[in-house]
Protein backbone atom coordinates (compact mmCIF):
# COMPACT_ATOMS: atom_id res chain seq x y z
CA UNK A 1 0.00 0.00 0.00
CA UNK A 2 1.36 3.11 -0.75
CA UNK A 3 0.91 6.49 1.29
CA UNK A 4 -1.26 8.83 -0.63
CA UNK A 5 -1.71 12.03 1.25
CA UNK A 6 -5.66 13.58 1.75
CA UNK A 7 -7.03 15.08 -1.59
CA UNK A 8 -6.26 19.07 -1.73
CA UNK A 9 -8.15 21.67 -3.98
CA UNK A 10 -5.55 24.44 -2.74
CA UNK A 11 -1.71 23.52 -2.99
CA UNK A 12 0.93 25.68 -1.94
CA UNK A 13 3.82 25.83 -4.51
CA UNK A 14 7.11 25.89 -1.88
CA UNK A 15 8.68 22.85 -2.26
CA UNK A 16 7.59 22.06 -5.83
CA UNK A 17 9.26 21.24 -8.91
CA UNK A 18 9.30 23.77 -11.33
CA UNK A 19 7.07 22.33 -14.04
CA UNK A 20 4.19 21.66 -10.83
CA UNK A 21 4.71 25.26 -10.27
CA UNK A 22 3.64 26.41 -13.82
CA UNK A 23 1.07 23.76 -13.96
CA UNK A 24 -0.61 25.28 -10.96
CA UNK A 25 0.12 28.77 -11.46
CA UNK A 26 -1.88 28.36 -15.20
CA UNK A 27 -4.75 26.24 -13.52
CA UNK A 28 -5.55 29.09 -10.91
CA UNK A 29 -4.92 32.17 -13.80
CA UNK A 30 -7.21 29.62 -15.96
CA UNK A 31 -9.89 29.62 -12.86
CA UNK A 32 -9.55 25.66 -13.45
CA UNK A 33 -11.18 23.66 -10.22
CA UNK A 34 -8.38 20.77 -9.44
CA UNK A 35 -8.20 18.16 -7.21
CA UNK A 36 -4.46 16.59 -5.88
CA UNK A 37 -2.94 14.38 -4.06
CA UNK A 38 0.95 13.61 -3.36
CA UNK A 39 1.88 10.26 -2.76
CA UNK A 40 4.93 7.45 -2.53
CA UNK A 41 6.69 7.35 -5.96
CA UNK A 42 4.56 5.33 -8.34
CA UNK A 43 6.46 3.64 -11.30
CA UNK A 44 3.24 1.19 -12.89
CA UNK A 45 -0.27 1.99 -13.81
CA UNK A 46 -0.98 -0.79 -11.30
CA UNK A 47 0.06 1.42 -8.52
CA UNK A 48 -1.71 3.93 -9.50
CA UNK A 49 -4.89 1.91 -9.10
CA UNK A 50 -4.61 3.20 -5.09
CA UNK A 51 -4.47 7.08 -6.96
CA UNK A 52 -7.34 5.99 -9.35
CA UNK A 53 -9.64 5.73 -5.81
CA UNK A 54 -8.26 8.44 -3.76
CA UNK A 55 -9.38 11.01 -6.96
CA UNK A 56 -12.49 8.96 -7.64
CA UNK A 57 -10.99 9.08 -11.51
CA UNK A 58 -8.49 6.97 -13.32
CA UNK A 59 -4.77 8.17 -13.68
CA UNK A 60 -4.00 7.98 -17.80
CA UNK A 61 -0.97 6.34 -19.68
CA UNK A 62 0.75 8.69 -21.20
CA UNK A 63 3.49 7.62 -23.92
CA UNK A 64 6.00 9.84 -25.77
CA UNK A 65 7.05 8.57 -28.87
CA UNK A 66 9.38 9.75 -32.02
CA UNK A 67 10.14 9.39 -34.92
CA UNK A 68 14.10 7.65 -36.43
CA UNK A 69 15.04 11.07 -37.40
CA UNK A 70 13.73 12.61 -33.80
CA UNK A 71 11.76 15.03 -35.98
CA UNK A 72 8.42 14.02 -34.70
CA UNK A 73 7.39 13.68 -31.55
CA UNK A 74 3.94 12.43 -30.09
CA UNK A 75 2.72 12.58 -26.68
CA UNK A 76 -0.14 10.07 -26.48
CA UNK A 77 -2.72 9.99 -23.81
CA UNK A 78 -4.74 5.97 -23.31
CA UNK A 79 -7.05 4.79 -20.77
CA UNK A 80 -4.28 2.92 -18.43
CA UNK A 81 -5.73 -0.60 -19.10
CA UNK A 82 -4.95 0.08 -22.95
CA UNK A 83 -2.18 -1.34 -24.94
CA UNK A 84 -0.96 1.14 -27.78
CA UNK A 85 -0.42 -0.48 -31.00
CA UNK A 86 2.41 1.12 -31.92
CA UNK A 87 2.79 0.05 -36.06
CA UNK A 88 -0.92 0.87 -36.74
CA UNK A 89 -0.43 4.81 -34.27
CA UNK A 90 1.73 4.93 -37.14
CA UNK A 91 0.06 3.99 -40.14
CA UNK A 92 -2.85 6.61 -38.71
CA UNK A 93 -0.49 9.92 -38.30
CA UNK A 94 1.72 8.72 -41.75
CA UNK A 95 5.04 8.09 -40.17
CA UNK A 96 6.72 5.11 -40.24
CA UNK A 97 9.41 4.13 -37.77
CA UNK A 98 7.62 5.75 -34.97
CA UNK A 99 9.50 3.88 -31.12
CA UNK A 100 9.57 4.96 -28.03
CA UNK A 101 11.29 8.45 -27.38
CA UNK A 102 14.79 8.57 -25.16
CA UNK A 103 14.81 9.62 -21.75
CA UNK A 104 17.06 12.38 -23.15
CA UNK A 105 13.45 13.85 -25.17
CA UNK A 106 11.49 13.30 -22.13
CA UNK A 107 13.89 15.75 -19.89
CA UNK A 108 14.27 17.81 -23.28
CA UNK A 109 10.34 18.38 -23.75
CA UNK A 110 8.17 17.76 -20.83
CA UNK A 111 11.40 17.92 -18.17
CA UNK A 112 10.26 14.18 -17.20
CA UNK A 113 11.95 11.23 -16.11
CA UNK A 114 10.50 8.17 -17.39
CA UNK A 115 7.58 6.97 -15.76
CA UNK A 116 6.62 10.82 -15.42
CA UNK A 117 5.21 11.77 -18.79
CA UNK A 118 1.99 13.21 -18.44
CA UNK A 119 0.08 15.99 -20.42
CA UNK A 120 0.86 18.25 -18.23
CA UNK A 121 4.44 18.70 -18.99
CA UNK A 122 3.64 20.11 -22.09
CA UNK A 123 3.67 23.70 -20.19
CA UNK A 124 7.96 23.08 -20.72
CA UNK A 125 6.89 22.21 -24.15
CA UNK A 126 7.26 26.21 -25.40
CA UNK A 127 8.53 25.57 -29.49
CA UNK A 128 5.73 23.00 -29.83
CA UNK A 129 7.67 20.05 -30.61
CA UNK A 130 5.62 17.19 -29.57
CA UNK A 131 1.87 17.34 -30.87
CA UNK A 132 -0.58 15.80 -28.20
CA UNK A 133 -2.92 12.47 -29.17
CA UNK A 134 -5.56 11.35 -27.00
CA UNK A 135 -7.64 8.63 -27.35
CA UNK A 136 -11.19 9.14 -27.98
CA UNK A 137 -12.44 7.15 -24.89
CA UNK A 138 -10.34 9.84 -22.64
CA UNK A 139 -11.48 12.69 -24.60
CA UNK A 140 -15.27 12.09 -23.99
CA UNK A 141 -15.21 11.01 -20.06
CA UNK A 142 -15.87 13.89 -17.45
CA UNK A 143 -12.77 13.76 -15.74
CA UNK A 144 -9.10 13.63 -16.26
CA UNK A 145 -6.46 12.29 -13.53
CA UNK A 146 -2.50 12.28 -14.57
CA UNK A 147 0.32 12.94 -12.62
CA UNK A 148 2.00 16.33 -12.71
CA UNK A 149 5.21 16.04 -14.80
CA UNK A 150 6.26 13.89 -11.26
CA UNK A 151 5.31 10.43 -10.26
CA UNK A 152 4.46 11.39 -6.64
CA UNK A 153 1.96 14.29 -6.90
CA UNK A 154 -1.23 13.37 -8.84
CA UNK A 155 -4.40 15.75 -10.10
CA UNK A 156 -7.79 15.49 -11.46
CA UNK A 157 -9.39 18.14 -13.76
CA UNK A 158 -12.52 17.82 -15.46
CA UNK A 159 -11.64 16.61 -19.03
CA UNK A 160 -13.43 19.54 -20.84
CA UNK A 161 -11.19 21.86 -18.90
CA UNK A 162 -8.04 20.14 -20.11
CA UNK A 163 -8.98 20.74 -24.04
CA UNK A 164 -10.59 24.11 -23.85
CA UNK A 165 -9.18 26.00 -21.60
CA UNK A 166 -5.87 24.91 -20.25
CA UNK A 167 -3.91 23.43 -23.41
CA UNK A 168 -4.74 26.18 -25.31
CA UNK A 169 -3.20 28.66 -22.72
CA UNK A 170 0.12 26.69 -23.32
CA UNK A 171 -0.68 26.76 -27.23
CA UNK A 172 -1.14 22.71 -27.81
CA UNK A 173 -4.39 20.82 -28.79
CA UNK A 174 -5.43 17.41 -28.64
CA UNK A 175 -6.11 15.23 -31.85
CA UNK A 176 -8.14 12.91 -30.56
CA UNK A 177 -8.18 9.47 -32.33
CA UNK A 178 -9.78 5.88 -31.89
CA UNK A 179 -6.99 4.05 -30.92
Amino acid sequence: MIHISEVKTKVSVENRTETEKKILSQLEALKIPFELVDNDVVDTMEECKEIDEALGTEIRKSILLCNRKKTAFYLVVLPAEKRLDVKAFSKKVGLSGLSFASQEYMEKFLKAKPGSASVMGLVNDVDDYVQLVMDKEVAEEEWFGCNTGINTSHLKIKTVDLLKKFLPKIRHHARVMEL
